[in-house]
């Protein structure tokens, strides 16, 4: 009698995994992240990347990160997790929701993610930690109750077979 597979991923593995895979439609040069929303019953209820506007040229818009404000991406780019709350299928599940997130979010995503009644973040990567955007968030989350975790992976690789010989 056979058993079953040991070597499967967990459940906050693989939404990473989708949060990342999602990071890889980024046309970013610098920097793609992506975010995977997850309602309470393990079900995958949004995804999105960072990129520009839906309508705006990827190739008329800057990617610069320095130089004038309005020369540089900021002004522009919509960040993953606001991608994943308006792409989300079903808003009333939000409330309650887990998002899974490549980059700990900025004081504005923090503010969506509030709103919308999120509870939970979970994130890979802290490394713009001592930034006035990213202390704000921290805060943020913190005030409304948002509870905060960085991901520790066991899996470090994913791979993806996209030939049809499974």
């Amino acid at each position: 009698m056979k058993t079953k597979r040991t070597d499967y991923i967990n459940w906050d593995e693989y939404f990473m995994a989708i949060a990342q895979l999602s990071a890889k439609r980024s046309k970013d040069p610098s920097t793609q992240v992506g975010a995977c929303i997850v309602n309470s019953k393990k079900r995958i209820i949004g995804i999105g990347y960072n990129g520009f506007p839906i309508g705006c040229s990827d190739d008329l818009l800057p990617w610069d990160r320095e130089g004038d404000f309005l020369d540089t991406k900021y002004p522009y780019v919509c960040h993953a997790e606001m991608n994943a709350i308006t792409n989300s299928s079903n808003k009333t599940q939000l409330e309650g929701a887990s998002i899974y997130v490549s980059l700990f979010p900025c004081n504005e995503c923090a503010k969506l993610i509030v709103q919308v009644g999120m509870k939970e973040v979970v994130y890979l990567s802290d490394k713009y930690s001592e930034t006035d955007v990213f202390i704000a968030a921290r805060k943020i989350f913190e005030m409304a109750g948002v509870r905060m975790r960085q991901l520790t992976v066991d899996t470090k690789e994913i791979q993806l077979n996209l030939s049809n010989d499974l």
